[in-house]
C-alpha cells in the first residue's frame, strides 16, 4: 500500500487540501476494503473527499485494475448507495450498517497506535457538507467488537 502511486488525475474532482491528508484517507479506505472484500461484505464510505479520490483512482482503469489484482487478488467494485447488484446482498444494507462494518474493518487493519482519519476527514478538510462517523459511535462500535488475537491483513 505504501508504494501505491496515485497520479494527479486521481484528484481532478477532489480539490481539498492538504492532499496528503486525502491520500492518507484513501490508503486507509483501501486497507479497510481488504477484509470486507474477502468476507463478501460491503462497507460504507465515511468521507466524501476520500470517495471523490477513490472515484478518480477507479477512472484510471488500468492502474486501478492492476492495484486490485495485486492488493486483493480480485477487482474491488464500487457499489454506490442503491447501485449494488442483487447478488451483492450486503450492498442493500442501510448505510449505517455499512459504516459499522467499516469501523470493524479498520480494527482489523489498523497498525498499533494508528489513528483513522476517515471518521472526521471531511470536517478537517472544511467540506461544506461533511460526511463522517461521530467519535462516540466509533467508540461504541469498537467496544462491541469481540476480543480476538491480533491479526494483520495488511503489511
Amino acid at each position: 500500500m505504501a508504494e501505491l502511486d496515485l497520479p494527479s488525475a486521481v484528484f481532478k474532482t477532489c480539490p481539498w487540501q492538504p492532499r496528503e491528508l486525502v491520500v492518507t484517507g484513501l490508503r486507509q479506505w483501501l486497507r479497510c476494503c481488504a477484509p470486507a472484500l474477502w468476507d463478501g461484505e460491503v462497507i460504507g464510505m465515511p468521507s466524501r473527499a476520500v470517495d471523490e479520490a477513490w472515484h478518480g483512482f477507479i477512472l484510471c482503469t488500468a492502474r486501478y485494475a492492476a492495484f486490485c489484482a495485486q492488493a486483493y487478488g480480485c477487482f474491488l467494485h464500487h457499489h454506490p448507495e442503491g447501485g449494488a447488484p442483487a447478488a451483492v446482498a450486503a450492498g442493500a444494507d442501510p448505510v449505517e450498517e455499512q459504516l459499522r462494518r467499516t469501523v470493524i474493518a479498520w480494527s482489523l487493519v489498523a497498525r498499533p497506535g494508528e489513528d483513522c482519519v476517515l471518521w472526521d476527514i471531511d470536517t478537517r478538510l472544511g467540506l461544506d457538507e461533511p460526511w463522517g462517523i461521530d467519535a462516540d459511535r466509533v467508540d461504541a462500535i469498537t467496544r462491541a467488537i469481540p476480543e480476538r488475537p491480533p491479526r494483520r491483513w495488511w503489511p
